[in-house]
């Protein structure tokens, strides 16, 4: 309610109060709120690698988007070392549960590797 200002003002320092409490309880949906939080920066300093913490123990509990974020980081190498190899398995994981972002992200991974692979060809 504190992130959307339903019922309330809005409120983003409440609301991470509030996911914070819901997440250290193992609520996944909590997990993965406070790591868009510190992906975005909305209502706490931008921590990407605190965002990659909370999505990955929402993405732990099957969490699809959680998973499909994680693989956004690791192919940006955001509080990560960039690793397309770890982008592919999360956004597989979140593939396999129909999440159509991480299919076309998937597709994406594939075709550049593809182009890599032809371009490394072509040089030689």
């Amino acid at each position: 309610m504190y992130t959307r200002g339903r019922g309330v003002v809005r409120n983003y320092k409440r609301a991470h109060f509030w996911y914070r409490k819901a997440a250290d309880q193992g609520y996944a949906g909590a997990q993965y709120n406070l790591g868009n939080m510190y992906g975005t920066g909305r209502g706490v300093v931008r921590d990407y690698q605190q965002a990659h913490f909370w999505y990955r123990k929402a993405a732990d509990q099957g969490d699809a988007t959680a998973q499909n974020n994680l693989g956004v980081m690791y192919v940006k190498g955001q509080g990560v070392a960039q690793d397309n190899q770890q982008a592919g398995f999360w956004f597989r994981k979140a593939a396999n549960q129909g999440d159509a972002k991480a299919q076309k992200m998937l597709r994406l991974l594939r075709e550049d590797e593809v182009n890599q692979q032809l371009e490394a060809v072509r040089r030689n």
